[in-house]
């Protein structure tokens, strides 16, 4: 089914409900980070073990990422997979509530990471079907950023927190299998199961899909980009609450608030970034967006004044979440053709998961012991001006840029 025979209603709920739905895993998924300065003292962890914890969920997020976002191309069943999907890691949710140590708390982050994985990239992949070229961008960009940043990042430490005051961090847990259950059904009951397009036709000397898909420039850039940046996220989540009640000396209701300020402005940056990438072009706004992203370790560092100066240093530093969606979906679906979309997908996130995802949290862990917090500062601030560097090595793929570029030229779109 292509985009121009869904209806512009179909597409708003569409987006709606996957937007939703990942909000949902990311509020499951960033629970154990919110709720760390209450387990690590609980369980007796390690700064090495925290970062492990990060490493365990990214490797095999990773893993489902790259399979079962291929599997969905094949079967042709997006649907059933993120219902499924959803429903499992709700139920993991609830045996990390009830880990009575590293390893089992470890085990339960092992089989969320391959619950969620496949998520997103099979989302993408039915968002890039559906909605219209000209507005990809941000629906991407609201399905990726706008649920998680708000429910995963804003209401997740404003709940949380207070939950585990009063009653104990495993609650917390409790409470967050219910909107996955929930949002199960939703989806279950109103997305619309669509067959995919019928392979090409290839040439005797044609490259396999995969193979093409692997050896494209921007899947490449993107890949390396995804690497980096979810280095920084997962660093971030991982440390970032640590960092603010150890380091910085802040209250965890402060910490807190200063986390939810991070999902305020990731969800604002879910409209702006990929919306300004539709007119300027995709290339430019990676690259400056980026840069960006040293604002926050940079005053995290060096800023000793109020909390609502931090706050706003954090809001700052975080508007380039905004471009996640872009380097992970938008741009690679704008690069490969439409059959091979969720696995292009799946590669960028898959390798951005496991190389960045599962290493990072672990040396951000091992040099907060040796070093003390302010290591993953440093590596926070690197990581973004590679990241940057990277973006300018990208091929323009925004419709309307490209297509008023082939105009100028004289070169049909």
């Amino acid at each position: 089914m292509t985009a121009g025979r869904s209806t512009r209603a179909y597409q708003v709920l569409l987006v709606t409900l996957l937007c939703l739905n990942f909000g949902i895993l990311f509020f499951d998924r960033n629970a154990l980070n919110f709720l760390m300065p209450f387990i690590q003292p609980d369980l007796g962890l390690s700064y090495t073990e925290v970062g492990l914890l990060g490493s365990a969920l990214s490797f095999t997020w990773a893993l489902a990422a790259i399979f079962v976002g291929w599997l969905s191309d094949k079967v042709a069943r997006r649907k059933v997979i993120i219902v499924v999907s959803t429903l499992v890691f709700s139920l993991c949710s609830v045996a990390s509530g009830l880990a009575t140590g590293f390893l089992m708390l470890l085990g339960a982050r092992l089989l969320m990471g391959l619950s969620e994985g496949g998520v997103m990239p099979i989302s993408h992949a039915m968002v890039a079907a559906e909605v219209t070229p000209e507005r990809r961008g941000v629906a991407m960009g609201i399905a990726q950023n706008l649920g998680s940043s708000l429910l995963g990042s804003t209401v997740a430490p404003l709940v949380l927190t207070p939950i585990a005051l009063a009653w104990g961090w495993r609650s917390g847990f409790f409470l967050a299998a219910v909107p996955g259950l929930i949002s199960c059904g939703l989806v279950a009951l109103f997305v619309i199961e669509r067959p995919l397009p019928k392979p090409e036709v290839r040439n005797a000397g044609d490259r396999a899909p995969l193979l093409e898909t692997l050896a494209n420039r921007n899947v490449i850039a993107c890949a390396v980009m995804a690497v980096l940046l979810v280095s920084y996220l997962v660093v971030t989540w991982a440390f970032m609450p640590l960092i603010l009640v150890q380091l910085r000396g802040y209250d965890p209701d402060t910490a807190a608030w200063l986390m939810a300020v991070l999902g305020v402005s990731s969800a604002i940056a879910a409209f702006l970034v990929p919306g300004i990438s539709d007119y300027v072009g995709r290339r430019p706004v990676m690259a400056v967006s980026t840069f960006v992203g040293v604002l926050l370790p940079l005053g995290v560092m060096t800023f000793h004044g109020s909390a609502l100066t931090m706050g706003t240093i954090f809001f700052v530093g975080w508007l380039f979440n905004g471009i996640f969606p872009m380097f992970m979906a938008t741009v690679p679906t704008e690069s490969v053709s439409p059959r091979q979309a969720a696995t292009a997908i799946g590669i960028v996130m898959g390798l951005g998961e496991i190389l960045g995802g599962v290493l990072s949290p672990s040396l951000a862990g091992k040099l907060s012991d040796i070093y003390g917090l302010q290591a993953p500062l440093w590596l926070l601030m690197g990581l973004a001006l590679f990241g940057g560097l990277t973006a300018l090595f990208l091929r323009e793929t925004a419709p309307r840029v490209v297509a008023r570029r082939a105009a100028l030229q004289g070169v049909p779109a």
